[in-house]
């Protein structure tokens, strides 16, 4: 009864440091949400301020020029009416002038009469000069050259009124939706589709991110990785390609974007995005073997030095399995085997860190072509440390020789089948464990090159073999489509290689 309540204990105090970390999480956003709150508020108030001192700015501009417009005219119209102002005015005083003598001359005709003939000549020579003098008067123009009428420079702003008085923050795009049951993660691809409540002719683009995580939970503040963008998407789907699943999910959102503003992001979704990864065990690596993250080079001077206690550490540290490490707890996992012992003299090998006991698995090897020689495949943890990859039940392995003559060979257990395919570049192989199915294909064109169908027993390894060569390894790779579909094929036929199984 104590031990029972001593795990009930041991439950609560777990369930209680997980709320509690989630509360201390959604502290901290909230917290985060209030500074980001204050510098988003000033930042757009300062921005209003900016943009009605703008539009004051072009509403003083066009003032001015419409009054200097308005004077304008006035300044020209006014000297048009003022020129001919004066040529009038001098034209009716001349004209009043001829007049006051044509009066003058008829009173006195009709008092006193022509008694001479010199006194009408003088009166013929004067209505002459008279004709001559009032000459401009008649070519006058008597209309106005300018018009009195400002009523083209007037103006009516009751439409700009009622759109300045429209005038209101810019309309936020919606927040999308990513639909869940339409996302795909298939050949280290991930499909994203997402959708908006209503249709919006405005946007015009949106704005992807995505993050690599452990947890399956909604995103935490102190994330290990940050999160990665990519702009410009037109459609409402994005898919990345070309990725490497190397943490358990990977965490999407998505938001908005019209020609000015960015819509807030959608609920982020995660995905599970399983794939095998490991790496190498340094420890287990021949002495001439350079071991550097995911890359072997051979090295004839007798390879790297390791500190002792580090490599102490190493060798007795515990083997991952990806099926089920999730479910197992720490006590019952598959440990190595206890001072695992380097490999020696000929057997110039080096196993993954991670086994593999369940499932289906895949991955990819990239070697130099010019190797002495090269060997992938899988072995048991009690391969011995003098074993060479193939030559014993403990391993299976393709293996290239270009020691003398090239040769390509799937071994088995001392036992080698010639494999009569093009040498590639690098090399995929699939183990489906429950199955008993090790195959090996073209990385490249996903050609199969050999299938070995046996009974595993026991958990097998990864295992690579390189001699006055290099290589490298890519983990983080799920069992491509292609071979999943060859696999369901192949699954009812006979085995061609039972000899090496």
């Amino acid at each position: 009864e104590g031990e029972f309540n001593l795990e009930s204990l041991r439950k609560i105090t777990h369930t209680l440091a997980v709320k509690n970390e989630e509360i201390s999480n959604f502290v901290c956003t909230l917290k985060q949400s209030l500074d980001n709150l204050e510098a988003n508020s000033n930042r757009v108030q300062e921005d209003l301020q900016s943009e009605f001192t703008s539009l004051h700015s072009v509403l003083d501009e066009m003032k001015e020029t419409m009054l200097t417009r308005i004077k304008q005219e006035r300044a020209s119209r006014t000297y048009e009416l003022q020129s001919q102002l004066s040529a009038c005015s001098k034209a009716l005083e001349s004209s009043e002038e001829l007049l006051e003598l044509a009066n003058q001359t008829l009173c006195s005709s009709e008092t006193d009469g022509f008694t001479q003939v010199t006194d009408l000549l003088c009166c013929c020579c004067a209505a002459a000069n008279a004709l001559v003098t009032m000459a401009p008067a008649f070519r006058l123009s008597l209309k106005a050259k300018a018009s009195d009428n400002m009523s083209h420079l007037m103006v009516d702003f009751s439409q700009e009124r009622e759109m300045l008085q429209g005038l209101k923050f810019l309309p936020v795009p919606a927040t999308p939706e990513i639909q869940v049951s339409e996302c795909q993660v298939c050949d280290n691809t991930v499909a994203i589709v997402w959708s908006l409540p209503e249709p919006d002719n405005k946007i015009d683009h949106y704005i992807l991110e995505h993050r690599r995580t452990n947890h399956e939970g909604p995103p935490r503040i102190r994330e290990d990785y940050p999160w990665m963008v990519v702009e410009g998407i037109r459609e409402m789907e994005y898919t990345l390609t070309g990725l490497r699943f190397d943490t358990r999910y990977m965490t999407f959102r998505v938001r908005a974007c019209n020609k000015a503003v960015a819509g807030e992001f959608s609920e982020p979704i995660t995905l599970e995005t399983h794939a095998f990864t490991f790496k190498l065990d340094s420890a287990s690596a021949h002495q001439n073997l350079k071991v550097e993250d995911l890359s072997v080079e051979w090295d004839s001077s007798g390879g790297k030095i390791q500190d002792i206690r580090k490599e102490k550490t190493r060798t007795n540290s515990p083997m991952h399995s990806p099926a089920r490490s999730a479910l197992m707890s720490p006590k019952r996992a598959l440990t190595a085997r206890p001072g695992r012992d380097r490999f020696t003299a000929e057997s110039y090998t080096v196993l993954a860190d991670t086994m593999i006991d369940a499932g289906q698995q895949y991955w990819e090897v990239r070697f130099d072509k010019e190797s002495k020689a090269f060997a992938v495949g899988v072995a048991l943890r009690s391969l011995g440390r003098f074993d060479q990859l193939g030559k014993s039940s403990a391993s299976w392995c393709i293996h290239l020789n270009n020691w003398l003559q090239q040769s390509l060979t799937a071994k088995h257990n001392n036992k080698a089948r010639t494999l009569d395919c093009p040498i590639p570049s690098s090399i995929g192989v699939f183990v489906s464990y429950d199955e008993g199915v090790l195959s090996f294909y073209n990385a490249k064109t996903k050609q199969l090159m050999h299938t070995f169908k046996t009974k595993f027993q026991q958990p097998v390894i990864p295992a690579f073999m390189v001699w006055n060569g290099t290589f490298s390894v890519v983990t983080g790779l799920q069992v491509p489509s292609v071979v999943q579909s060859g696999q369901r094929k192949n699954s009812g036929t006979s085995s061609s290689n039972a000899s090496l199984t």
